[in-house]
């Protein structure tokens, strides 16, 4: 297993920043009323494909030889890594296949053609998926990019946290929403390196609650298909992502579909910008825990903007 270094995360930086966005941090006097804390919103949701991938794809993607790239890249994502990782391939004139659950939100989709990737569907589950992605890249023989168990992924999602200190000038706490554990574990990377004061909490939906059985276990426990309204967080961790997390997190946090749902809904009535549910699942941790929040400094990480508008989950 090879374990990316903060060292990576810069190099990361430097590779990436032609293709990403430095994405702006907003605040909300109403949300720091709310919670008795000072939240630090770090809006992803801006960045380049309406998601924070952008950064850990662009990075994979660029750091390919000139020989890997001829043979394009694949990945199997429920939306936002594959859109990411279209855009990334798009950037460099490469192909890319991405394996998507037929269930996976028609936005998405249409993103992931609109960038130039080409889609193989499968069941919702982790096993289907993986069964014919092994498939489809027997078939086209393109460069695995693993949605997060990846180091060149991992460090570009670091990159965001570096990013989220500079422009706060110091925190006490961050959180980010966790699935497979990407964003975290780039969180954890950069955090324990540059700011190792700083608490690191991971914020996961109540029905898809594997990263917390994980936690509190001392060992992965895999859900193979749960169902939560935060779509991109059904997914497992892994090897390397579970490094991060077990090594560098202060607590997983838990929200109801409900809470989720609310906390969105709250986001764009109050902030007036566009977020995912599997953004808004930190918000929904913070204002269920306030006493662990209040009177600190707080990076929130709003991982992502990628939302079928026909379908919102409050109409």
């Amino acid at each position: 297993m090879e374990i990316p270094t903060y060292e990576d995360v810069e190099r990361a930086h430097e590779r990436i920043r032609p293709h990403v966005h430095e994405t702006p941090v907003l605040t909300s006097q109403t949300f720091n009323r709310m919670t008795g804390a000072e939240l630090f919103f770090k809006c992803e949701n801006f960045q380049k494909a309406g998601v924070f991938k952008a950064r850990g794809a662009s990075n994979a993607v660029f750091s390919l030889t000139d020989e890997q790239a001829k043979r394009g890249v694949a990945t199997h994502s429920s939306g936002n890594h594959g859109l990411s990782l279209s855009y990334a391939a798009g950037r460099r004139g490469i192909p890319c296949q991405v394996v998507m659950p037929r269930t996976a939100p028609e936005a998405k989709k249409e993103a992931v053609r609109g960038y130039g990737g080409s889609i193989t569907e499968c069941e919702p589950s982790t096993s289907s998926r993986e069964e014919v992605f092994a498939r489809v890249v027997a078939e086209t023989g393109a460069e695995f990019v693993h949605p997060y168990n990846d180091p060149r992924v991992i460090a570009g999602q670091g990159t965001c946290s570096r990013e989220l200190l500079s422009q706060t000038g110091g925190l006490d706490a961050v959180i980010a929403p966790i699935g497979g554990g990407g964003m975290v574990s780039g969180t954890c990377l950069t955090l324990s390196s540059i700011a190792p004061d700083v608490e690191i909490f991971a914020a996961e939906p109540k029905q898809a609650d594997d990263a917390w059985r994980s936690f509190k276990a001392g060992h992965i426990i895999a859900d193979d298909a749960p169902e939560t309204v935060a779509d991109g967080l059904k997914v497992p961790l892994k090897d390397l992502t579970w490094h991060f997390v077990k090594n560098h997190v202060t607590d997983i946090l838990l929200a109801e579909e409900q809470e989720i749902i609310d906390a969105m809904y709250l986001i764009w009535q109050r902030m007036k910008i566009v977020v995912e549910p599997s953004s808004a699942v930190t918000l929904a941790t913070i204002l269920k825990n306030r006493d662990r929040f209040a009177g600190k400094r707080v990076g929130v990480i709003l991982t992502g903007g990628n939302v079928d508008l026909k379908k919102l989950p409050w109409m």
